[in-house]
């Protein structure tokens, strides 16, 4: 039970935690194993003296200690101590940030997304060390969002690592041109967080809350400071427009619930309509990025009274304007499936099957499972039921897994 219980706020406030020791530390590689000392701390101390009431808290405090004692180790951060010294709290008070100017990011959340997102890594370095540091997301699960191996994510990670500490990188505000040379990577990595909690890649649940939220607070302060990027509010209003849909995303029973077949009177009308606003923020819909554009997707969906009310040949149109801009095999998957809305499923279908021998969807369960969807629709039901089945075998989601086994077994849903 504490083993749980520690796992689950570890795993909530590890990137406050490491945020906070990076601001002591300066390097995110030794703040990292040094929030992983406070974990093994409290392993060894709640069996004993129970769960603290503010967990968090504790963890915090913890590594907080760990941090100064190693900045009081090592002469050259004498004057760094000093600084701390000023400001720390080693009690389990919430961490009091450094006054924020015009411009700050007084989040240190966003301040740590903005340090691993510097330029001095490769793209994938960033994304991949964002989402393991701010995200909080194990490598088989950042493996999965960039659809490659884990042993490519862990090397990415400790390279990156590597590569911060080599160059000293600071824990520092970004301002003018080099906050905007980062801001791709940021949102990014803020998208693929999301995505995460949206969608869980292993576990029983489908839903994780805690990073749509974490997401969402991120893309919401992005917003509020950087007023001027059309892709800064088209990424918000699409996390909100996605986050809207979470009500109606499982069954009473936690298990999944297809947007064909959900209740859209339990969409969260609130997060529409900030979707909509944020959307509306991103600027002329002729000029949208790839994340305004999933946004206008989104949006055509939460305006649809029902499923088939969908304006399909308008989604087909954006997801065809994305795959120009942003080209991927997951988008022409997407746009293959609003092509079968509009142009039948034969049609799709062979859209999906030029899919077949890409090497990134190799083991991508959404690809089988929507060639599925399209042979029940032709009336190939066999096929159908191989090909759940395999969507089954590639999903490491219990509640997925179940929903696909279950139409394995029912291909026609009868």
């Amino acid at each position: 039970m504490v083993e749980s219980t520690l796992e689950t706020v570890f795993r909530m406030e590890s990137a406050r935690i490491i945020a906070t020791v990076t601001r002591i530390v300066r390097d995110v590689g030794i703040a990292e194993e040094l929030a992983q000392d406070a974990l093994v701390s409290a392993l060894e101390q709640w069996p004993r003296s129970g769960v603290p009431g503010n967990p968090g808290a504790w963890l915090t405090a913890a590594a907080k200690h760990r941090a100064v004692d190693l900045v009081r180790r090592r002469e050259t951060y004498a004057g760094k101590l000093a600084e701390v010294g000023r400001t720390l709290d080693l009690g389990e008070a919430a961490y009091d940030p450094e006054p924020s100017g015009p411009g700050d990011i007084d989040d240190d959340v966003l301040r740590l997304v903005f340090t691993t997102c510097h330029p001095v890594l490769s793209a994938d370095a960033r994304a991949a060390l964002t989402l393991r540091l701010v995200g909080g997301l194990r490598t088989d699960e950042i493996a999965r969002a960039f659809l490659v191996s884990e042993a490519t994510v862990a090397a990415r990670i400790t390279r990156a690592k590597r590569t911060l500490a080599k160059a000293g990188v600071e824990f520092e505000v970004p301002y003018g041109e080099e906050r905007t040379a980062r801001l791709g990577s940021v949102l990014e990595v803020v998208y693929l967080i999301f995505n995460e909690g949206y969608a869980a890649t292993a576990g029983d649940d489908l839903l994780r809350p805690g990073p749509c939220e974490d997401a969402l607070r991120l893309a919401r302060g992005l917003a509020a400071l950087m007023p001027g990027e059309s892709e800064v509010h088209g990424l918000c209003a699409l996390l909100e427009l996605q986050a809207s849909r979470t009500p109606a995303r499982t069954g009473p029973d936690g298990r999944p619930v297809l947007l064909a077949d959900q209740n859209r009177s339990r969409w969260n009308r609130l997060l529409v309509r900030r979707g909509y606003a944020a959307l509306a923020r991103a600027g002329d819909g002729r000029a949208y990025g790839p994340y305004a554009l999933q946004a206008a997707i989104a949006a055509c969906h939460a305006r649809a009274a029902s499923y088939e009310e969908t304006d399909w040949a308008t989604i087909a149109a954006l997801y065809g304007r994305l795959g120009a801009l942003a080209p991927s095999p997951v988008v022409e998957l997407n746009r293959a499936v609003a092509v079968s809305m509009t142009e039948g499923p034969a049609a799709a279908l062979a859209l999906v099957d030029a899919l077949a021998d890409e090497p990134s969807l190799a083991r991508y369960h959404l690809l089988p499972s929507v060639r599925g969807d399209l042979l029940v629709r032709l009336g190939r039901t066999e096929e159908a039921r191989a090909e759940f089945a395999r969507a089954a075998a590639l999903t490491r989601n219990e509640s997925e897994r179940e929903l696909l086994l279950g139409r394995a077994r029912k291909p026609g849903g009868a």
